[in-house]
């Protein structure tokens, strides 16, 4: 049998809170994060609210100095690194450096340093460019500045597959720690793209919604869903295999039993209508983790509040548990942080493993008419108590990425 892998450390900053507590506190009473966009002049946009992050202090983590040098998501990222390494209490040493593996992972990058470096230079000429522009822009710039951070030798790099690409990145983290090529991972995920570009852009494809503070958005599975809500942020969770995790004598948060990722090789933007690649997805990773289908006792599902999406996955789940489905409860945590894009899987994996610890199932808030196409238990707008053993959770991203991560109880 092969040795588990233990989550030890946890980090977050994201559009509720700028720590895991404080989030999950927030998660569980059902708050949102929505709020007024403050990032950048909304004014000729019909999208108007976001999920930004509020009150960070990036100089707790990065040199006031530094700070001027990363992109916001950078930034994200090295809070969240710091956070989990913290709760985890392992010290990168010279010693252990080479086996420690970096994998942070972002759908976009730094798309605000991006806008407003080529904002520059058409206004006030090329050699108006940042010289740090190029590091800032990177997808992989968060990964490589948590190995100059601390000290982490070992593989380092971020996977880019678009909404999936949080679960995706701790999934390859979690085969090189199987593949006995390092013995702890740096694992997650972080983005910052509430900028112009990017909300007109996803709001020309009709993905987001346009409604207000007050209108109840996002609302994934409900019926009258009109679009996700952007978000921004990181999460970060630390890895190891069991063996290193107790010889250290860490506390173990939970285990990370299964991953799997498919391609639903169908249209570069919506997803297959019956959900083929998110089912295939979810079965593998459950073969993956050993686990049997009645083994499930929640799903932290993709739910972005788009209609094609939260169908999809609804039949995603159908295909693979049957009448099962109707008994294990499904939450969309989007609700409340918005749709951070590439990071989200990440912080979704952490839902999953404190919704494990405190028995308690997060809800999907904004839940006010149920649509007949979408009939599963969403655990709505508000949290319950349940013994939950075995979580799931899913992501499935533009491009027909397909990503879902299994998390159980650790024993």
């Amino acid at each position: 049998m092969a040795e588990k892998i233990v989550i030890t450390g946890m980090g977050t900053v994201n559009g509720l809170a700028n720590t895991v507590d404080q989030t999950w506190d927030k998660i569980i009473n059902g708050v949102s994060g929505l709020g007024p966009i403050t990032l950048f002049d909304h004014n000729d946009c019909l999208v108007h609210v976001a999920c930004e992050v509020k009150d960070f202090d990036s100089t707790l983590y990065v040199e006031a100095r530094e700070t001027r040098r990363r992109d916001r998501y950078e930034l994200f990222s090295a809070a969240a690194v710091f956070q989990a390494l913290k709760q985890s209490g392992f010290e990168i040493t010279e010693r252990n450096a080479p086996r420690v593996g970096t994998v942070i992972s972002a759908a976009i990058g730094g798309i605000s340093s991006l806008e407003a470096g080529v904002l520059e230079i058409y206004q006030n000429g090329p050699r108006r460019a940042s010289p740090f522009l190029i590091p800032m822009l990177m997808p992989n710039g968060a990964a490589g500045l948590a190995g100059i951070d601390t000290g982490a030798k070992g593989p380092a790099l971020s996977v880019a597959s678009a909404c999936a690409s949080g679960q995706d990145g701790i999934g390859m983290a979690w085969m090189m720690l199987h593949a006995g090529m390092i013995d702890v991972a740096i694992a997650g995920a972080a983005e910052a793209a509430i900028v112009k570009t990017s909300v007109a852009a996803f709001d020309r494809m009709q993905a987001m919604s346009r409604r207000g503070l007050s209108d109840g958005t996002p609302s994934p599975f409900e019926k009258n869903r009109d679009g996700l809500v952007i978000g921004e942020g990181a999460a970060i969770v630390i890895m190891e295999s069991e063996n290193h995790a107790k010889a250290r004598g860490a506390n173990i948060l939970a285990e990370l039993a299964g991953y799997s990722s498919s391609a639903d090789a169908h249209h570069i933007t919506a997803p297959h209508s019956q959900g083929v690649g998110g089912s295939q997805a979810i079965r593998n990773a459950l073969q993956s983790a050993g686990a049997n289908l009645d083994d499930v006792d929640y799903i932290n599902a993709h739910g972005t509040g788009t209609q094609l999406n939260d169908l999809s996955e609804t039949r995603a789940i159908k295909t693979v548990f049957g009448e099962q489905a109707y008994n294990i409860p499904v939450s969309s945590t989007k609700s409340m942080t918005g749709h951070m894009m590439g990071a989200t899987g990440a912080l979704e994996t952490i839902f999953c493993v404190l919704a494990i610890r405190n028995s308690i199932l997060p809800p999907t808030i904004n839940y006010k008419e149920p649509d007949p196409e979408c009939d599963l238990d969403y655990v709505p707008n508000k949290a319950r108590e349940a013994e939950i053993n075995v979580a799931i959770t899913n992501a499935f991203g533009f491009g027909g990425h397909n990503a879902v991560l299994v998390v159980r109880k650790y024993a």
